[in-house]
């Protein structure tokens, strides 16, 4: 099965005051470190999506493997312009794609579960679970590649696509609160930080 990733950096980073994309992450950036965990677990290309300061971080990281760099120029619009954007440079015969956003950092195994469950369940969708409670990333299969061209913030984004094929959505539970993890505040990327610290996973 070929999965690609969606990897969503456009942001403006408001309330973390910096872009998200660059902040520390042991000798490396938050940006440098989801790329890595997506390929070890089994993504075969990362399709990153850059709006705000996206110059700023392309230079920074130019070395990213098995990346695509798309700029996304109306970012500021909301997410849904950055995932139709990233859509257009995800090959037609590539079978599903996994979703996230740069602040939401997972642990290569949690990609390859949610990856290897998606197969086996031959769902639409597949999300991850923590304490009852859905979470990130999310895998849509080829057949929704034209709804997913298709959102737009009014009619509620990727959010409107779940809901309506709710029923053919697989729910992988995790042990872990992995799947709930978001970065938006300074005390959010100390607690990421000291989450990872705790699986044994390095930056």
């Amino acid at each position: 099965m070929r999965v690609f990733a969606l990897l969503l950096a456009a942001g403006e980073s408001a309330r973390m005051g910096q872009p998200k994309a660059l902040l520390p992450w042991q000798g490396g950036t938050l940006l440098e470190f989801q790329v890595e965990q997506l390929l070890a677990g089994g993504i075969e290309r990362v399709i990153l999506v850059l709006g705000h300061e996206a110059e700023r971080i392309r230079r920074a990281v130019s070395a990213l493997p098995r990346t695509t760099i798309v700029v996304n120029p109306e970012y500021a619009t909301g997410k849904t312009s950055s995932v139709r954007a990233g859509m257009d440079a995800i090959p037609a015969d590539t079978d599903a794609v996994l979703v996230v956003s740069v602040d939401q950092p997972r642990p290569a195994a949690l990609t390859r579960r949610l990856c290897q469950a998606h197969e086996t369940a031959g769902a639409l969708i597949t999300v991850p679970a923590f304490g009852g409670r859905h979470g990130h990333p999310t895998i849509f299969a080829r057949a929704l590649f034209p709804e997913m061209r298709e959102i737009t913030e009014e009619t509620q984004g990727l959010r409107a696509v779940r809901h309506r094929h709710r029923v053919e959505t697989h729910v992988l539970q995790t042990a872990i609160r992995a799947p709930l993890i978001d970065i938006n505040t300074p005390e959010d990327y100390q607690a990421a930080l000291a989450f990872f610290a705790s699986l044994g996973v390095e930056p």
